[in-house]
């Protein structure tokens, strides 16, 4: 079977599965009924036996931004961002991807007045490194950044 006859059949099949969805969604949407739903049971003290969910009180985030994408071993990369929902004087760690996990460095920072900060690293080893910026607790943490050293 060639590659076109291939991704031909699987547009038909796509297709034919999409419209079958649509059709069931449509049918289960006209075979509804107007009565209403049910309502939730009462406790004996006549309060809903549901529980009411609590949203979280403060969300925190961290960007990161790098001075240099590609720098050469020995050199020097500085990482700057800006965090939201996290105290001014926490404490930054800079991490690396290593073997499949999040691996701590020893480059620290502390958060400032102005919610700012900057992390400096020199990288050792050639390679591609994928860093990002965590609380030292690890609640929160910046999407990673790719730095190619050589």
């Amino acid at each position: 079977m060639s590659i076109t006859r291939r991704r031909h059949a699987r547009a038909l099949a796509a297709g034919a599965m999409s419209a079958a969805l649509l059709s069931t969604g449509t049918a289960g949407a006209v075979a509804a009924t107007g009565t209403p739903s049910p309502k939730p049971s009462a406790t004996r003290t006549g309060m809903p036996s549901t529980k009411p969910t609590r949203t979280p009180t403060a969300m925190g985030s961290i960007t990161v931004a790098a001075n240099r994408k590609a720098v050469k071993v020995g050199n020097t990369v500085v990482f700057t961002g800006r965090v939201r929902g996290i105290k001014a004087g926490s404490t930054l760690v800079l991490q690396h991807m290593h073997n499949g996990k999040w691996t701590t460095l020893k480059t620290t920072a502390v958060v400032n007045k102005n919610g700012t900060y900057t992390i400096k690293r020199t990288f050792t080893n050639k390679g591609t490194e994928r860093v990002r910026v965590a609380t030292k607790s690890g609640t929160f943490h910046s999407s990673p950044v790719t730095v190619q050293v050589s």
